[in-house]
């Protein structure tokens, strides 16, 4: 079966995107009431969604900001990261993990991952631990809690704090307990891909009230407390800035999206893990696949479903396959390029590639597929026959050819002998009795000659496919070249 990057026809019509946000007219009508309430920047929505988020995580307080990457800014600075720090992460995020700590003046240092769940090896931490060391900040990659108990006692040992990147895990627990209450600090996403979506945005959870304090200071110019008030019917002209601060907050608009969203979370959760069971059941049977795991003491947010392929064994590489998965009209991405391959920290570090071999032979084989609560029964169908037919497309000849016997041969050539009398048959008339006969004679040898030529297909389709498309061109050459002769 040939595959539309070839030529072929795609497995479904329309595109389906890596990703489509939930958006109901719940929602929607949520927002037009805010933008008709005259209060579409911080205000009573944004104070709501934060009371009703922090009662959802179990926590004392949220903080709703701008983007997840402010939050973490905001963290850093809560903390009191200064120039000349250092803060222990992973090159396997994306890049406002680590740009943040260089923002901040500090150093970034990257600890190799776990390669059964992409997150920090806890037993490479302490060997990145010095005097200089302030802070851990894990990353929930995908929505899998990192191992938190290990961390934090390593954290506790070296008196250092622990900022978790949430920002793929606001619906994830490690063991007995949320994901937003275990490290000192920890922040979440609301982007436009993440399972709770607020187009951008992020929530800051923490149980320090001096932290919480300072955070909401900075995340509004430095101003004062509560200064969002200060245009409301109980608020006053006069404020003061007490520090140097940013214009990280959030607005009600985003509130008005989150505050519904926040309901349906759990239900789109299962929905999530409903997809992700149907891939891990289909793909498991690929020997170049791998599927991703998930510890039994975990509950995961399920935010990306990323598939390991090894392309060792396909005549293509990722970038291919992900084209060509693009012409069958599905959405694919890759999580993530690690940092220490991009520029500016090969430029200021000086990375290797095999500086952190785990996270970049990972990523040579990630291929996030689609996942979201709204993919039907024939869309999970659609992803997984792509990805099927690619990969039996690009099976590497070498690794099928000692798989087919002369059992399987005898079995074709019985198959394609039969086509071809039931093709030829029909086109009798064009010929005299001799140069039939003739016909036949070469038609059988051409058919035999094809036959040995699927000895490189392993699956019986596909070798139907390839005799009866290539039997057909020569008859329609025999055709033509019988016209030009009578002419």
């Amino acid at each position: 079966m040939k595959i539309a990057l070839n030529g072929g026809e795609p497995v479904r019509k329309e595109f389906l995107p890596f990703f489509k946000p939930e958006i109901s007219n719940t929602e929607i009508q949520e927002v037009i009431d805010t933008l008709k309430s005259g209060w579409i920047t911080t205000g009573p929505k944004t104070k709501q969604f934060e009371e009703k988020f922090a009662e959802y995580i179990g926590i004392k307080h949220a903080i709703a900001v701008s983007s997840c990457t402010a939050g973490l800014h905001l963290a850093l600075d809560a903390i009191g990261i200064r120039p000349g720090d250092e803060v222990i992460t992973v090159p396997y995020t994306f890049c406002s993990t680590a740009n943040v700590i260089e923002q901040m003046g500090a150093t970034p240092v990257f600890v190799d991952i776990d390669p059964d769940t992409f997150n920090i090896d806890p037993s490479k931490i302490e060997e990145k631990i010095s005097e200089k060391t302030k802070a851990i900040m894990p990353v929930h990659f995908a929505g899998h809690p990192a191992e938190m108990d290990e961390i934090m006692e390593i954290a506790r040992k070296y008196n250092i704090y622990v900022i978790e990147d949430a920002a793929h895990a606001t619906e994830s627990w490690y063991k007995d307990h949320k994901i937003g209450i275990i490290g000192d600090i920890t922040v979440f996403s609301f982007y436009a891909t993440k399972n709770l979506c607020t187009s951008e945005g992020g929530m800051i959870t923490t149980r320090n009230d001096e932290f919480a304090e300072r955070m909401r200071i900075m995340s509004l110019h430095g101003i004062s407390k509560d200064a969002w008030k200060r245009y409301g019917k109980e608020g006053s002209w006069f404020y003061e800035v007490v520090d140097c601060g940013y214009k990280y907050n959030f607005t009600d608009i985003q509130a008005s999206l989150g505050i519904h969203q926040l309901e349906k979370l759990e239900i789109n959760n299962l929905k999530r893990k409903a997809v992700v069971t149907k891939y891990n059941e289909f793909f498991s049977g690929f020997e170049e696949c791998f599927i991703p795991i998930t510890k039994d003491y975990v509950k995961a947010a399920y935010h990306l479903y990323p598939l390991r392929i090894d392309f060792s064994k396909l005549d293509c590489d990722r970038k291919e396959f992900i084209s060509a998965l693009s012409s069958e009209n599905i959405g694919a991405s890759v999580h993530f390029i690690p940092l220490h391959t991009q520029p500016y920290y090969i430029n200021k570090y000086n990375y290797k590639k095999d500086d952190f071999p785990i996270a970049y032979n990972e990523y040579t084989k990630e291929v996030s597929l689609p996942l979201f609560p709204s993919m039907t029964e024939n869309d999970i169908n659609d992803v997984c026959l792509s990805v099927e037919k690619i990969i039996k497309f690009f099976r590497k000849k070498m690794s099928v050819i000692k798989k087919i016997d002369n059992k399987d041969l005898n079995v074709r050539s019985i198959k394609a002998k039969e086509y071809i009398d039931e093709r030829i048959s029909k086109i009798a008339s064009y010929f005299t009795p001799e140069d039939f006969d003739a016909l036949h004679t070469e038609a059988e040898m051409k058919v035999m000659e094809l036959v040995l030529e699927t000895i490189s297909i392993y699956y019986e389709d596909e070798a139907d496919d390839y005799v009866k498309d290539n039997f057909d061109k020569f008859i329609d050459k025999k055709i033509i070249e019988m016209s030009s002769s009578v002419v």
